[in-house]
């Protein structure tokens, strides 16, 4: 096999940690294979402006006060940084993907590529193939999100979707709007975070125990139940990223490296995000996920493919089943479950490299 120019294609500039963290371990462990493989590194200042804004008040329609913003700049500042330190091509346009550096093989994803629902990225015609300049396109481990797959997809995405040489998506109801609306037999994979995870250590000093909370607008009946669940364990609850103001501490400020690190420290993880879930079963930390409108897709299909359904957790459940989800990890059958998909998706993907 010969070493190919392999370009990413996906959200690597997005202020989020899952972002970050799917582009870094994806073009990483394409690099392990031999590959020289870079981040397509497309530009907007539009995008570039919503990104920000939506740094900075998280929230909204909530403003953040004048604390909090020196805190979210400090965090973006982070980001910048480990973003400049990711394997990246030249910059190109975000709307001329014809600019962008030629490479042998696109790769388009993982995260919500597919989207047509994203409040920036939505419907972009790059992220479904068209205009590129490489040899052959496909997607790995792409999703469509918050895009229910009853909505199905317009003709001319579809159309798309069939001119890409390879698909291959992370969650079933990707899977059902590639099969119906493209009538492609599309490949179920892991997420690049579960296919090739980061290797980080725990924070050196952070004193007593504690439950990492990861999202923001957690419903109240979630907040409670975490709270007090962590308080009869004798933990304090460690919001990162988004302040949570009923959590013990904030760290709004976390980079992604920090992020990584307190997830592999902490006692157990309450969050609604999606790779959330992905970093707290990886970790093999406890967890407990609520429902959120915008990633509930994502979150049912993760959990229901791992075997791990146990780990959602509902406002009509009974409260005290939450100290039961802070204190008990995965069980082996979720890890025996990931081995399987781990190797079946390195299949898939190392038959596209090869191809």
């Amino acid at each position: 096999m010969f070493a190919m120019r392999i370009g990413v294609l996906t959200f690597h500039r997005c202020i989020n940690y899952g972002s970050y963290w799917q582009a870094r371990c994806l073009v990483q462990a394409i690099a392990a294979r031999g590959h020289d493989a870079v981040l397509l590194d497309h530009r907007s200042c539009a995008v570039t402006s919503a990104e920000w804004r939506y740094a900075f008040n998280p929230q909204a329609p909530e403003r953040s006060s004048r604390a909090d913003l020196r805190l979210y700049g400090a965090k973006l500042r982070r980001f910048a940084a480990a973003q400049a330190d990711l394997p990246l091509s030249d910059p190109f346009p975000l709307d001329q993907p014809g600019l962008m550096p030629a490479v042998d093989l696109a790769l388009i994803g993982s995260d919500e590529v597919f989207n047509l629902r994203h409040p920036w990225y939505g419907g972009k015609p790059l992220f479904w193939g068209a205009g590129l300049n490489a040899a052959r396109v496909a997607s790995y481990a792409a999703s469509f999100g918050n895009h229910d797959a009853d909505w199905g997809i317009p003709a001319h995405q579809a159309g798309l979707l069939r001119g890409l040489d390879a698909v291959s998506v992370r969650d079933a109801n990707s899977l059902r709007l590639v099969r119906e609306a493209a009538g492609l037999d599309a490949a179920l994979v892991l997420d690049p975070v579960l296919l090739s995870p980061p290797h980080v250590s725990p924070p050196p000093a952070e004193g007593a125990g504690y439950v990492l909370v990861y999202g923001h607008h957690l419903p109240g009946w979630f907040a409670d139940r975490v709270q007090a669940a962590a308080r009869r364990r004798g933990l304090r609850t460690l919001s990162v990223g988004y302040r949570n103001d009923w959590a013990d501490e904030q760290r709004l400020d976390a980079g992604p490296a920090e992020f990584a690190a307190l997830v592999a420290g902490a006692a157990a993880v309450a969050t609604t995000y999606f790779h959330g879930c992905c970093f707290a079963l990886v970790n093999g930390r406890p967890l407990a996920c609520a429902p959120s409108d915008y990633r509930w897709n994502k979150v049912r299909d993760l959990t229901a493919l791992l075997g791990a359904e146990r780990h959602l957790t509902f406002s009509d459940d009974d409260p005290a089943r939450m100290d039961a989800l802070l204190a008990e990890p995965a069980s082996p059958a979720v890890a025996d479950r990931l081995a399987t998909l781990r190797a079946q998706s390195w299949s898939w993907l190392d038959k596209v490299l090869a191809a």
